[in-house]
């Protein structure tokens, strides 16, 4: 079950909804809490065992390690990292293991192991996160341990955010865990919140969707079709990814939590430091609070700090999938970041004008996402041949005959809605609600209704599309 589903919009949400209202307020947690895991449960009833597991075992630890003195605390600490990582390794990077050493093993000659293909289950890079965080928090005093299993088992499991984020952070709902105040304009606001995410999601991610995909699917793509295809899946994961965080934030809203936000113009950056600043917000501030500042951060020279931004990045690339090509991507956005602090040091931290800082940040953020969709690290540099003149020539008829006329209006219409916050307060319907006055009132607040339905329109001519960090 997807967000972007019947199913979802009008079985799964209503009756939530319902019991969540017409339960008494003390109870609400476990409303969430076992909806939650009914939802999860949607998917894969068996791996349900694993989330309640993992919520299990990060909460008991947290609870022994606040009373513990060290170095107690120090083997606690390790126990809770190992059995979440463990975890996450075993179900997400042993295929990914066992394939790389049967492919060495073949090359010299030897006999494969013998493997059976696990599988991942939906959202465990999610929650694992967060389970990380809780237990590192709790271990630096930064946060107090749950006394309460059903506020923090509601807190693993919530729907809104279980399958793909954002990264929230147990102190960042410690408080609307324990009391919240709901209202009819939190409701309001969280309905338009998920409306424009919906559309985002169903509109625009969508339609442009198959773009990238036939484009990504050509032996011998021309340099046309491989920047077409780049440029639509630069659409489609921005549109699908900030989609799903808009609907989720939207959905807690509704329930009176407050979420971090997830995404704010990423693709509006004048450098590369200001676009993780920008995207997937939450996973950027993971890296680099428990990744990043453990391996020693900026305190320990240049060099060190290089090495430190390479390596918090291809970690956090092996983190969105086993494969080589999400590797490729770390190293690569690991590069970019280093380089930029070199740049900016030998300036004297002088930055770029922004039209110029801008326009390369997008040449990079676009190659790089060529190996993070591709398929193998070949096919990537197949890719990059194409688009650097190696088969010189416009969209070729491979590609022409399979893209519709409102998918090219759609991939226009998208690259403008990119560029339209640079309007600001300019423009009415960018403003908050607190700011929107007179006619544009009643515009603001209709214009995601009327997205909405169109989506549901669309929704109904084509099938259900899982979003595209489900896969992570």
């Amino acid at each position: 079950m997807i967000f972007a589903s019947f199913e979802f919009l009008f079985l799964f949400l209503p009756v939530f909804f319902a019991a969540y209202f017409l339960t008494p307020a003390r109870f609400r947690n476990w409303t969430i809490l076992l909806l939650s895991w009914g939802f999860y449960a949607w998917w894969r009833v068996d791996f349900l065992a694993l989330l309640v597991g993992v919520t299990a075992w990060s909460w008991t630890i947290a609870r022994v390690m606040e009373q513990a003195e060290a170095p107690a605390r120090n083997r606690l600490l390790l126990a809770g990292l190992v059995g979440n990582l463990g975890v996450l390794g075993y179900f997400k990077y042993a295929n990914f293991g066992v394939r790389t050493f049967n492919e060495v093993v073949t090359a010299w000659g030897g006999t494969p192991m013998a493997w059976s293909e696990i599988i991942l289950p939906v959202g465990l890079s999610f929650y694992v996160l967060q389970s990380v965080s809780y237990v590192i928090d709790v271990w630096r005093r930064e946060v107090p341990a749950s006394r309460d299993f059903v506020a923090y088992g509601a807190y693993k499991a919530m729907f809104s955010q279980l399958i793909a984020g954002p990264i929230v952070r147990y102190s960042e709902i410690e408080h609307d865990l324990k009391y919240r105040q709901h209202s009819l304009e939190k409701f309001g606001l969280g309905a338009r919140r998920f409306m424009i995410g919906f559309a985002m999601k169903v509109l625009i991610a969508d339609t442009v969707a198959p773009v990238a995909d036939a484009a990504f699917a050509l032996e011998n793509p021309s340099t046309a079709d491989a920047w077409t295809g780049a440029l639509a899946y630069t659409l489609q994961l921005f549109f699908d990814f900030a989609g799903y965080s808009a609907m989720a934030i939207g959905l807690a809203t509704m329930c009176a939590f407050r979420f971090p936000e997830n995404f704010a113009n990423p693709y509006l950056a004048g450098n590369i430091q200001e676009f993780w600043q920008r995207w997937h917000m939450t996973l950027s501030r993971f890296l680099r609070d428990y990744l990043y500042i453990s391996l020693g951060g900026n305190r320990k020279g240049p060099v060190r700090t290089y090495v430190n931004l390479l390596l918090t990045m291809v970690i956090g690339g092996f983190w969105h999938g086993a494969n080589w090509t999400f590797i490729l991507w770390g190293f690569w956005h690991g590069g970019l970041l280093a380089l930029h602090r070199f740049w900016r040091n030998a300036m004297g931290m002088r930055a770029m004008p922004w039209l110029l800082g801008h326009g390369l940040l997008i040449l990079v953020v676009i190659l790089g996402w060529v190996a993070f969709r591709a398929d193998s690290i070949g096919a990537a540099f197949a890719m990059y041949l194409a688009m650097f003149g190696a088969n010189w020539g416009g969209v070729s008829d491979a590609l022409a005959w399979q893209v519709t006329p409102d998918q090219w209006w759609f991939m226009a219409f998208a690259i403008a809605l990119v560029y339209l916050p640079l309007l600001g307060e300019r423009l009415p319907l960018l403003r908050g609600p607190e700011a929107v006055t007179g006619l544009w009132r009643p515009l603001w607040a209709f214009w995601p209704v009327a997205a909405f339905l169109l989506g549901i329109v669309l929704l109904y001519s084509r099938a259900a599309v899982p979003f595209l960090y489900f896969q992570f």
